[in-house]
């Protein structure tokens, strides 16, 4: 059976840390869909997704096994209508296990067929989150180094 990885997140934007966890997640997973989703809890995105579609799939582009989609449902489901049983999910911090943790069980209670797979943060990354990139960007800052692309 292949091994299918959805790696669910709203990317707003992609990071040199999000890069990271794919790639270490090639070593377990045969495929990894990089699922760009519709958060209900975000109002509005700030970077549009059609940019963040193009700049992770040219970011991948050597990687047939790494897919970019979008999707607007629950994370399970998604997961049903591509056989995927696994879900990628990146740690920086026991903040983020608390989070996560929520929401895997949550997951494997509407499909029990989907296992979530924790990869740790590497250490030089751990301080890179989407939020404060937004922010020093929205002031002019330069993010070049916290992304794997240029924007």
């Amino acid at each position: 059976m292949k091994r299918i990885a959805l790696f669910p997140g709203s990317f707003d934007p992609f990071t040199k840390g999000h890069e990271d966890i794919v790639l270490r997640g090639l070593r377990l997973f045969d495929e990894i869909i990089i699922a760009i989703g519709y958060n209900s809890s975000k109002n509005k995105r700030y970077f549009p997704i059609e940019v963040m579609i193009n700049h992770i799939s040219t970011t991948f582009a050597g990687y047939p096994n790494i897919k970019v989609q979008t999707y607007d449902e629950l994370t399970a489901e998604y997961a049903r209508k591509f056989n995927a049983h696994f879900l990628l999910r990146g740690l920086r911090n026991t903040t983020d296990f608390e989070y996560e943790n929520s929401i895997s069980q949550l997951n494997r209670n509407l499909n029990p067929d989907l296992e979530t797979v924790f990869l740790i943060t590497s250490p030089e990354l751990a301080a890179i989150s989407s939020s404060i990139i937004r922010e020093v960007h929205r002031y002019g800052g330069d993010v070049s180094s916290f992304l794997p692309f240029k924007l």
